[in-house]
């Protein structure tokens, strides 16, 4: 499906992945540490920055790809869902990707974009300001880190010996409390940025992954990215995460099949056990 638009030319991938950048640093790094806090209806946090990104990033891909629809974080839902009904493809941007974790001044946040065609997410770019980091991958292409090939280079054999990424918040309580109490693995980590949690799973810095709630924007480009780095995920129900929907989707990922099977077992036996 790449081939059916621009991005298969090295040229025009290599543009966009660097406009994402330019972007990134002029919007979000220019407002890092002062900038305005305001609430969505919702009750979660939106920034100056989170809008003054989307505009950028939406104005110069309907300058340089008008035929392709937009869908945003921060457009609203008729927008968002109209938008994913275009044939041509879609792209589908989440300007700032952990709003929290910028507004308090932590240094993890990203600006994440896919492109989706024939509800099938054909390339993904994330981009991490600080730390001058970007993930990206074309479907069926491989994924890169900075314009190196990047592939999961070992995950952890056991769970025990596995460093987890696990978002506690936003799990089932059953699931969370049964996890709290009985860990299966070595160590865990929460970063606050969906999009960066898949592309630390790709870049071999965590091996395991467990996410109870995440939209289109927070997932679609980090999980291609991941899954051609050579990872493994589905939904808590076992199913494709990947959705050409805005609902919110759980996520189980690790660095191998192997690993995966015995995590989601493992998983199984957790919320089985603590509804007994």
């Amino acid at each position: 499906m790449i081939a059916r638009t621009p991005f298969a030319e090295q040229a025009a991938w290599d543009r966009l992945k660097e406009a994402i950048r330019s972007l990134a640093r002029r919007e979000l790094m220019s407002r890092f540490h002062h900038v305005r806090v305001m609430f969505k209806e919702d009750g979660s946090l939106v920034t100056e920055a989170d809008r003054a990104m989307q505009q950028a990033v939406m104005y110069y891909l309907a300058h340089h790809w008008p035929e392709y629809a937009f869908l945003g974080e921060e457009s609203s839902c008729n927008s968002q869902e109209r938008a994913l009904t275009r044939s041509e493809g879609c792209w589908i941007l989440d300007p700032l990707d952990g709003t929290t974790n910028f507004a308090h001044g932590f240094e993890m946040f990203t600006c994440s974009l896919a492109l989706s065609v024939g509800e099938e997410v054909v390339l993904g770019i994330v981009y991490d300001p600080v730390r001058d980091e970007l993930f990206a991958a074309r479907r069926g292409m491989g994924a890169e880190l900075d314009g190196e090939p990047m592939r999961i280079r070992s995950a952890a054999q056991t769970l025990a010996a596995s460093l987890a990424l696990v978002d506690y918040k936003r799990l089932p309580v059953n699931l969370a409390v049964a996890l709290v109490e009985a860990p299966p693995f070595a160590s865990q980590r929460n970063l606050g940025t969906v999009a960066l949690d898949w592309c630390w799973m790709a870049a071999s810095r965590a091996d395991i992954y467990l996410h109870g709630g995440q939209k289109l924007w927070d997932y679609a480009a980090g999980q291609l990215i991941f899954a051609e780095a050579g990872g493994v995920s589905s939904t808590l129900d076992g199913e494709p995460l990947q959705a050409h929907a805005t609902t919110v989707r759980s996520a189980v990922a690790a660095g191998s099949a192997e690993l995966h099977a015995r995590w989601m077992k493992h998983l199984e036996k957790a919320i089985a056990g603590h509804q007994s």
